[in-house]
């Protein structure tokens, strides 16, 4: 089946998304898990990927648990350290695919204001054919509703979007609506693909 647009996730596709690393890094590896167990963490992102202030929703968290209130905070505060670094092969890819005419789509878990704010960092978020993000959407991966609204907006048959994700049970989702996918485990593999695809050459895609 041929491809007529190439759909991205952005976390660990285009962007490291390590919170855990980064607290390593900050407070050591013993006193983050202890927070990360008694906070649960992604559920709080996961409100503010749903819509949520994305300040309110971190410090409302971090008043409610005063042991870790200044680490919770470093997730609004400190959050591009977290969200970094690029991936500079997926964003070649991301460039090489427009290059050659291939509408390329973002469908990411991201709220509003750190999506902003992102875009002021990495200008490749800019780039994008269509940005599909779940803060302004209001539903997140694996939600079906995510992949009906990008469905109903692109024009574009589910069966010839081909969607890289770092995550399975978002790939799983969105097979089941009959989308090509790919299960991203690093920028060569999802290069292979594109060529695979007949979307890139090899040496595109390099």
């Amino acid at each position: 089946m041929s491809v007529d647009a190439v759909v991205f996730d952005i976390g660990n596709v285009l962007i490291e998304w390590q919170p855990e690393r980064y607290y390593d890094r900050v407070i050591g590896e013993a006193r983050r898990r202890v927070m990360f167990d008694t906070v649960d963490l992604h559920a709080m992102n996961d409100r503010v990927d749903r819509g949520e202030n994305f300040r309110d929703v971190i410090y409302e968290t971090a008043d409610r648990y005063p042991d870790f209130r200044s680490e919770i905070r470093q997730w609004h505060d400190n959050w591009i350290e977290m969200a970094s670094p690029a991936i500079p092969l997926s964003v070649r890819l991301l460039r090489q695919l427009r290059s050659k005419g291939v509408p390329v789509f973002a469908l990411t878990n991201f709220g509003v204001e750190s999506f902003a704010y992102a875009q002021t960092k990495y200008d490749f978020l800019s780039e994008f054919d269509r940005s599909y993000v779940s803060g302004h959407m209001k539903v997140i991966k694996p939600g079906a509703g995510i992949y009906a609204q990008l469905e109903a907006d692109c024009d574009v048959a589910p069966e010839r979007l081909l969607f890289a994700d770092d995550r399975a049970d978002n790939i799983e989702a969105a097979a089941a609506r009959g989308w090509q996918t790919h299960l991203f485990e690093g920028p060569q593999g999802w290069a292979k693909r594109l060529v695979k695809a007949g979307l890139l050459s090899e040496e595109d895609a390099t």
